[in-house]
């Protein structure tokens, strides 16, 4: 029986899989193993794939559900429903209240923890009524990374089945190539909120802003942007792929008008370019604990 995130040695025996036929098969094993699933599912690469298997082994006994807040972008919103769409997946989008919670808004190194909370919560009286149990599409990399968020997952005993079945983020994308899912080569596409620098208020207007800016940066063509606000949302700061660093330049006059719109006062293009977490510098050992 799968295992919620609570007993992590058991899933850090877990061999990695990397074979996507034989990654999906174990996947499939798992699922049909928990019963009747819950899907926190975000559209990303990871829930993508667990809400395809879910719905592919269970049927009606999943659903996939969509926490919608100002921490969610358009485009996230937007392409996670079209998803759910193409593949036949019972998917249904509710409301979180994270940005009304002191604990979160604050915006220390526990913030992913209450967002996460949030969710949860959120999605109880679902759970609760239909007796399935609640899945994150966490896999084996996220284990070893900074992730407040699986404190409340292990808290409210959320399968992650992408680990049971031994399937890192390589593997993810492995098994979703194979499967022919669009979401096999999408680029991560965190919360808005962690475009916020630790310590800096998250609010919706806040949120709002990045997430114009990121569309102006993409609408010259650039896929992988992270748009940083820093110093209360005065500074933004500009993450591309080295490779695209050209391009932004090329536009920079056009871009600096479009971030100013979305009202930064300053606007620079960081030249180590886009790395993923990279906010997670600012942690002290302090917020880390």
């Amino acid at each position: 029986m799968p295992s919620p995130l609570t007993d992590r040695p058991h899933r850090l025996r877990i061999v990695q899989e990397s074979d996507p036929a034989r990654g999906y098969q174990r996947l499939r094993d798992t699922v049909a193993e928990a019963g009747p699933l819950i899907v926190a599912y975000s559209g990303g690469v990871d829930s993508a794939l667990l809400a395809y298997a879910a719905h592919d082994v269970l049927a009606e006994k999943a659903v996939a559900v969509t926490a919608v807040s100002a921490s969610l972008s358009v485009t996230e919103r937007r392409d996670a429903r079209a998803f759910a769409k193409e593949h036949g997946i019972a998917h249904i989008e509710i409301a979180t209240d994270e940005l009304d919670r002191e604990a979160y808004a604050r915006n220390d190194g526990s913030r992913c923890f209450w967002c996460k909370t949030a969710l949860f919560e959120a999605i109880e009286p679902i759970r609760a009524l239909s007796g399935a149990r609640l899945a994150l599409g966490t896999n084996l990399d996220d284990l070893g990374e900074h992730r407040p968020g699986l404190a409340a997952a292990r808290e409210h005993a959320v399968l992650a089945p992408l680990v049971d079945s031994g399937l890192d983020k390589e593997a993810v994308r492995a098994v979703s190539a194979y499967l022919g899912l669009r979401t096999a080569d999408k680029p991560a596409q965190p919360c808005l909120a962690s475009r916020v620098a630790y310590g800096d208020r998250v609010t919706p207007e806040l949120l709002a802003r990045i997430d114009a800016a990121e569309q102006a940066v993409r609408s010259i063509g650039i896929a992988v942007v992270r748009v940083r606000a820093h110093a209360d949302g005065t500074v933004a700061r500009i993450e591309v792929r080295p490779d695209d660093a050209s391009a932004v330049l090329a536009h920079r006059t056009e871009i600096d008008n479009a971030l100013r719109l979305c009202g930064f006062t300053f606007c620079s293009l960081d030249l180590a370019g886009f790395s993923s977490g990279r906010l997670n510098n600012l942690l002290t050992a302090h917020t880390r604990s």
